[in-house]
């Protein structure tokens, strides 16, 4: 059982507790904390030059400063967005596990997660409905780990869950952690992605240790074969995340000719591969050393 491989771990319960205390020590009205500009300067860097998806490639030479920076714009109403999709998800998916069978013990962090992300998924939808007027669709190819399962079926798909939540945490992170501390950017965008990291480090604490034990619970009884489906899914995973940052509609809305020919080359393009390690730098070796992939 999911419940005894938690409750047997005195580890995991007293990192539960600490974080459930920096939770309520952290608190914060995002309702109240956030000044909201009515414009922000288009003269400027919305995302760091080097998080864009041109970097290291002929479109940052070829493009003009201006046409960078109304790139970097929508490519952070883009990133933002994803973190409205994604966020929801999310949500949905811990929503229909805390207080149920298995997970008893993480529920009382689980209500923690849910308000911040419900708070996390606010002030990223009012920056991408305030500056960018829309808040972009969520690019198709991506995998529902499925619908209700029991048994063996049950446990991987709860591992597949936790796992997908804390890749989507870590990418996310890997963003913000850079842009809170660019000052490039205007003070706005500094301090939202300044109070996500702060929250998501605490997420990301919990969700590797969770989906550690989840992932040894299920190999109790998993096959060979459903632990390399796992690794396989959990790959392509990662590469359908990185991939949505790459949206053609962004180079439409930032003027640029031939969009989807734009994103097919910024894709093909060696900077785009190495981009990808550097996010997942710290993701890759978690999930390496878990051996959740191979």
């Amino acid at each position: 059982m999911v419940s005894d491989v938690i409750d047997r771990n005195d580890r995991f319960r007293g990192i539960l507790d600490r974080l459930a205390t920096k939770s309520i020590d952290d608190y914060y009205n995002p309702y109240r904390l956030f000044e909201w500009p009515d414009r922000l300067p288009e003269d400027m860097w919305w995302m760091s030059p080097e998080l864009t998806t041109t970097y290291g490639t002929e479109w940052a030479e070829k493009l003009t400063p201006q046409q960078l920076h109304t790139l970097s714009k929508h490519e952070s109403i883009n990133f933002y967005s994803l973190n409205v999709h994604g966020i929801r998800e999310l949500l949905v998916e811990v929503v229909n596990r805390i207080h149920t069978a298995g997970f008893e013990t993480p529920s009382e962090f689980f209500h923690h997660f849910i308000g911040e992300e419900n708070e996390h998924m606010w002030f990223f939808a009012e920056f991408c409905l305030r500056y960018g007027g829309k808040i972009y669709r969520q690019p198709a190819g991506g995998e529902s780990a499925g619908g209700e399962a029991t048994g063996s079926a049950a446990k991987i798909q709860s591992v597949l869950v936790f796992a997908r939540i804390l890749i989507f945490e870590e990418l996310v992170d890997h963003f913000n952690s850079a842009m809170a501390q660019d000052e490039r950017l205007h003070e706005t965008i500094r301090a939202i992605n300044r109070i996500h990291h702060q929250d998501e480090s605490r997420h990301i604490a919990f969700g590797r240790e969770l989906v550690d034990l989840l992932h040894q619970d299920l190999k109790q009884t998993a096959t060979e074969q459903e632990l390399a489906d796992i690794s396989t899914y959990l790959r392509r995973y990662m590469k359908h995340s990185f991939d949505s940052l790459y949206h053609p509609q962004v180079y439409r809305d930032a003027g640029l000719e031939r969009p989807h020919e734009v994103r097919r080359a910024l894709l093909e393009s060696p900077a785009r591969a190495e981009a990808e390690l550097r996010t997942f730098r710290k993701t890759a070796k978690y999930l390496e050393r878990t051996g959740l992939i191979r």
